[in-house]
């Protein structure tokens, strides 16, 4: 999985890019954490294009793990895109994206421009 460090707002951003097959596991996320450990980034941007739809799926537990390893390595990790698809199937991950919004590791932003937004407001 390709990435790319930016800096917005004097934040070290690690953009996963969607350009090669979805992240499905733990596993496939490690490069890209690897990364973003590495070059100091404070944040992990993830667009939903990137994450095959297990991620979505609670009961697989693939969003769980991937996140605890976030948490892990204290990188905070925006997931940027409409989400509203798969809400729509599961009252368990309405809950979740609500939960994780209201704090302060892992937010689930619509836009790229919305989190850019956060950023510059600290």
């Amino acid at each position: 999985m390709t990435s790319e460090i930016t800096h917005i707002h004097g934040v070290t951003v690690l953009n996963v890019l969607a350009d090669e097959a979805p992240i499905a596991s733990e596993a496939d996320f490690m490069d890209p954490l690897g990364n973003a450990a590495y070059q100091g980034a404070e944040w992990v941007v993830l667009p939903i294009e990137a994450l095959a739809p297990i991620f979505f799926d609670l009961k697989s537990k693939v969003a769980g793990e991937i996140l605890q390893k976030l948490m892990n390595y204290n990188l905070k990790c925006a997931i940027i895109g409409d989400l509203s698809e798969y809400i729509q199937k599961s009252t368990a991950l309405r809950d979740f994206v609500y939960e994780c919004n209201n704090g302060n590791q892992i937010a689930f932003i619509e836009t790229l421009d919305i989190f850019q937004k956060r950023l510059a407001n600290g």
